[in-house]
């Protein structure tokens, strides 16, 4: 009898999951999550002028829990079982696959460096005691396999790689849900099936949704398939997805996959499949491709990750830069205190602002804003640009270590494609938020103002502050920097 582990990693969902179906194929399955403690608390970012910072913030720990307890039920209502347990990867596992006489523990393949460190040290402690394993890749769109130059001959500018993958690759077809077989018994095992641990045992709060924010996003794959159900079927979006995702406000100017993405509840080829049926049976246009177009650009992050390794988290990034002068909140009390002003959304720039206090009240921003608070923070700050991306790491219910430090990398101008990446933010609050309704929504000192002065509010002289209730200083905060000065260098 051969009785299997699949070790859940970031692939909870029953749908098309290489690793799920290849370990069903055994007489007896065993489901298994690990809780690492290392993805709580204050953590060390590694490497050269490391700094420590909060890797898991309380949206995403709560996304999180609700994805393991999804899993939890779908296994249940089909006979199978999932075992939770607390603890390093390496060292529960293969404690685990003792316990249950395992044969072969399936797992996921992950591209980034922390992801893979995690994997070799289980399957070190595995080949110690005898038990195969076997990775499985279901991360992204492209098959690693089905790379036309493979991960090491991959372009470091998207277009080259979006082209040859559109040309030259395939998408392969989902798989589908496998039965699944008996979980063995676990009487040598302490605690049966385990308890998903509570936020207040991994040290933090419950989140306080702002019902501000633009969708109360739950976890697990049940979440999941229905988002897309909604926004592609129930209410037609995707066939002006490409007009639309830029926006700002309510739940349906983007997708909003991207938690689920993240989170391995959602696969991108099933998204793919839905796209390809819409086009199918209502309408094929630029708004269709354009969806397709970013799980590339998602699946172009996570080989850069692959391809790169550690050096794509580094302070020069993969152009190795040593030419820009960053500020460390670590040691410069002036860049702590403006790092601080960025992060709580007093920086006095109004876009900005209402980004930061949406991602700090939600867990969640647009691309639009992401980008722009991005550029802020490194290029008209030059603030350590990891300072940033650390701390979206903790606030963001979408975090992917790919996506998020690889679009940080290239804002700041050490990542792929060497063009200047700064944003006149000025210039993009008006272009996507003409009249200032985002920024009101999220500043309320703001309401009295106009558009012509919502963005910019510091064009007001006293008068004008003093007649619509907005005095900088005293109600608004006056800008940290002065913009147009600080964009010199990249015009």
């Amino acid at each position: 009898m051969e009785t299997a582990i699949w070790w859940v990693r970031e692939d909870a969902r029953l749908h098309d999951n290489a690793a799920l179906v290849a370990a069903a194929e055994a007489d007896a399955l065993l489901p298994v999550v690990v809780v690492d403690p290392r993805q709580y608390g204050t953590q060390p970012y590694g490497g050269p002028q490391s700094f420590t910072f909060e890797k898991t913030g309380a949206y995403r720990a709560q996304f999180q829990r609700e994805t393991v307890a999804d899993l939890r039920q779908s296994l249940d209502e089909r006979g199978s079982g999932l075992l939770v347990r607390e603890g390093r990867p390496g060292e529960v596992v293969p404690e685990i696959a003792t316990a249950v006489d395992a044969d072969t523990v399936h797992f996921q393949a992950l591209p980034a460096p922390e992801e893979r460190d995690a994997a070799a040290a289980v399957v070190s402690a595995l080949a110690d005691a005898g038990v195969q394993t076997a990775s499985h890749w279901t991360t992204t769109l492209h098959h690693v396999a089905d790379l036309p130059d493979g991960v090491d001959g991959i372009d470091d500018t998207f277009t080259p790689f979006r082209q040859s993958v559109e040309q030259e690759s395939r998408v392969r077809e989902p798989l589908p849900e496998p039965a699944l077989p008996p979980t063995p018994a676990l009487d040598r095992l302490d605690g049966g099936y385990g308890s998903l641990p509570t936020l207040a045992e991994l040290g933090l709060e419950p989140p306080a949704y702002d019902d501000r924010g633009v969708l109360a996003f739950e976890g697990g794959e049940t979440a999941a398939l229905d988002r897309v159900q909604e926004y592609v079927w129930e209410g037609d979006h995707l066939r002006a997805y490409k007009q639309t995702r830029n926006g700002l406000l309510g739940p349906n100017y983007s997708s909003k996959f991207s938690p689920w993405l993240a989170a391995g509840c959602l696969s991108p080829r099933y998204v793919k499949r839905e796209v390809d049926r819409y086009e199918a049976e209502r309408v094929s246009n630029d708004s269709t491709y354009w969806l397709v177009f970013e799980l590339r650009w998602r699946d172009f992050m996570a080989f850069q990750t692959a391809k790169h390794g550690a050096t794509f988290f580094t302070r020069g990034g993969i152009r190795e830069r040593e030419d820009v002068d960053w500020a460390d909140p670590g040691s410069d009390p002036t860049a702590r205190e403006q790092f601080e002003r960025w992060t709580a959304g007093e920086t006095g720039i109004p876009f900005v602002d209402a980004t930061m206090r949406e991602l700090n009240e939600t867990g969640y921003m647009s691309n639009r804003g992401r980008q722009n608070a991005a550029s802020f923070l490194a290029n008209s700050l030059r603030i350590d640009w990891r300072r940033g991306a650390a701390y979206f790491e903790t606030k963001l219910v979408d975090y992917d270590a790919g996506s998020n430090y690889g679009n940080w990398a290239y804002v700041a101008g050490v990542g792929n494609d060497s063009r200047n990446s700064y944003f006149d933010i000025v210039e993009q609050a008006r272009n996507y938020d003409g009249d200032g309704e985002y920024v009101r929504h999220w500043l309320p000192e703001l309401q009295g103002l106009p558009p012509g002065y919502v963005h910019e509010p510091w064009e007001m002289d006293r008068g004008e502050q003093r007649a619509y209730g907005v005095v900088l200083g005293e109600d608004y905060p006056e800008p940290m920097v002065d913009l147009a000065a600080s964009y010199e260098e990249f015009r």
